[in-house]
């Protein structure tokens, strides 16, 4: 049962321009108008939604001033509190309204038609105050990130770009760090990986034994296709482990590498690559972790046990019928207990500066089995694009700044040059493609059987679901928060 929110939010708003007692108050209810010139806000805006590859290409035969680009900036940053904002209220009065049906069942004389439909009504009004957080929270402000990202790109780009092509002019280039990219596989970056072996066994034993894995992916045209993909980037790469891939049956977009070369990709990713290029980029940028034995460096931090028992609190919370914030519902969301969570934010996202490392071996890997290295980009272009969908919260919780990855992945790219007809797609990856389509429908019918923070009602009308995709404008979203029923088998709370 869809609760319409527009109505109370202009209500509540309005109530709170008459009095400062109101928490609306103080709140902008209205996009700013404080923006450049319709000259220039139109061709800018529309600039901000081509993807960086198209950017760095054009940035310099662009013609904005820096105080077009600073006012801007500022349309930006107000316009995020904006969206932010509604998108709170709506969390706020979802959860006003679930208050109101919990009270009510309390009442002696309700018969059991009504308590039917409020149970419907909290059930539905629970799961649209998740997604409205969700939103409010992760989504909005990824998508803001990524505006302002492409404006840096704008901005700085040209500059940045004559610096590089200087640097390989003088050939200065070729002192950075890991710059013999002609001895990948003869050279040593990390010695002694063998030593993370018994620490990546010992973590996945735990993981299990905890209930955190997700189960496996076992259709022998999958896993057949990742793991010899992942084979020819090892070959070309320096690892000095055997690299052990898993194909996990999650449609959260997201893969991570545990310590002795144990690397995961879930089946989300799997869905969202759109060519070989990309999946071999993210594969890369995993594998590097165990190249430069980020994981063991960072449990010296904070250990593996560490992990398990933040990941058991999750667990223990929601066990007990709460959501103590939003990583935990992002955690539940996806059927297991703070893996993606523990690991993206404890383990591999610690560090930026592991990140930045990750993504110029990656990129160097991918480049040496001959793939076409901005699939790597393209691929975080393609989720950022998403406005930070939930699904591929995990991508962009814990890394660098966005402007920062893509101008660092580029110059390693120039760097490197191009290699005439790099691999862009292959016929593999679309019988890959094929052979997951049956998996993910599949996905979708068991969904509703998997657990659920709260006693599911049956009967009630189709579940809620909070209207945010990457095809519409962000600040019309914002304008009207507007709910859709969710389509059958998805998972929306």
């Amino acid at each position: 049962m869809a609760l319409d929110v527009r109505g109370h939010v202009a209500l509540v708003c309005a109530l709170a321009c008459l009095s400062q007692f109101f928490g609306c108050a103080a709140r902008r209810t209205e996009l700013p108008t404080t923006r450049p010139a319709e000259a220039v806000f139109e061709p800018l805006n529309e600039e901000l939604k081509k993807s960086y590859d198209t950017l760095f290409q054009i940035a310099a035969r662009l013609e904005y001033s820096p105080a077009q680009i600073e006012r801007m900036r500022g349309y930006l940053n107000e316009a995020k509190s904006y969206c932010t904002g509604r998108f709170a209220d709506s969390a706020k009065l979802y959860d006003k309204s679930v208050n109101e049906a919990q009270n009510a069942l309390k009442k002696r004389d309700t018969t059991e038609a009504e308590r039917h439909d409020l149970h419907c009504k909290i059930q539905d009004g629970q799961s649209l105050k998740n997604q409205a957080d969700i939103i409010a929270k992760h989504a909005i402000p990824v998508a803001y990130a990524n505006k302002e990202a492409k404006l840096d790109l704008i901005q700085q780009w040209p500059a940045e770009e004559r610096r590089i092509k200087q640097s390989i002019e003088d050939g200065s280039y070729k002192q950075r760090r890991w710059a013999d990219v002609e001895d990948i596989g003869f050279r040593r970056l990390e010695p002694n990986q063998k030593d993370d072996i018994k620490l990546g066994e010992d973590s996945i034993r735990e993981m299990k034994q905890l209930g955190m894995m997700p189960k496996e992916i076992t259709d022998e045209a999958v896993i057949t296709y990742v793991r010899e993909l992942a084979r020819k980037l090892a070959t070309n790469s320096d690892l000095l482990v055997p690299l052990q891939v898993t194909v996990l049956d999650s449609q959260e977009v997201n893969a991570f590498a545990l310590p002795g070369g144990f690397l995961y990709l879930e089946r989300g990713v799997l869905e969202s690559v759109e060519d070989e290029s990309q999946l071999a980029g993210v594969i890369a940028h995993e594998m590097s972790h165990v190249v430069a034995r980020h994981g063991r460096k960072l449990m010296r931090k904070a250990t593996i046990a560490s992990l398990f028992y933040q990941a058991a609190q999750i667990a223990a919370v929601l066990a007990t019928g709460g959501i103590a914030s939003i990583g935990a519902y992002y955690a539940f969301q996806y059927g297991f207990f703070g893996l993606g969570l523990a690991l993206n934010l404890s383990l591999l996202g610690v560090s930026r500066d592991y990140e930045r490392e990750a993504d110029q071996l990656g990129i160097q890997y991918a480049w040496k089995a001959g793939y076409d290295p901005s699939g790597f980009t393209r691929f975080f272009d393609k989720m950022a694009t998403k406005e930070g969908y939930v699904n591929s919260a995990s991508w962009f919780r814990t890394h660098p700044p966005f402007y920062e990855r893509m101008v660092g992945s580029q110059r390693e790219m120039m760097y490197m040059g191009k290699k005439p007809e790099a691999i862009v797609d292959t016929p593999a990856f679309g019988r890959m493609k094929e052979a997951l389509k049956p998996i993910t429908r599949k996905a979708a019918i068991d969904a509703p059987k998997r657990p659920s923070l709260y006693e599911k009602e049956e009967g009630c009308p189709a579940a809620s679901k909070l209207i945010y995709e990457a095809d519409q404008p962000i600040e019309a979203i914002c304008m009207a928060p507007q709910t859709k029923p969710a389509p059958p088998g998805e998972r929306v709370r």
